[in-house]
């Protein structure tokens, strides 16, 4: 696949094929490390760089409540019935009667009441 360069101001800039940007996700804004070594260019995503453990990404808990948020209590996950209870794992809270949602939680729409 070639690519063409054009000014952009006092730079140089290279235009990415839709295919690629769709390919690997990329998105306006989208900040990306770049490097020069023997005539090749490369550009990295930072998320391709993500740490890996035993081959998943580990993400903070920044990016999983930020992606919570984006999709919206909609993408809320199911309850999850593991049974009847056995002794002191139980948690009696809004949330485990499911009177509150994650959302709830998330922007402070909980109950003070304890």
């Amino acid at each position: 696949m070639k690519a063409k360069v054009s000014r952009w101001g006092n730079s140089l800039a290279v235009r990415l094929p839709a295919e690629v940007v769709r390919d690997l996700g990329l998105r306006e804004g989208q900040v990306l490390e770049l490097s020069a070594k023997d005539a090749t260019i490369q550009m990295t995503s930072p998320s391709v760089r993500r740490r890996r453990v035993n081959g998943i990404p580990v993400y903070s808990l920044d990016e999983l409540v930020a992606e919570a948020r984006r999709l919206g209590p909609g993408h809320e996950p199911e309850m999850v019935n593991w049974g009847p209870d056995r002794g002191s794992e139980i948690i009696d809270d809004e949330y485990s009667r499911g009177e509150i949602t994650l959302d709830d939680l998330l922007h402070g729409r909980a109950s003070q009441s304890r």
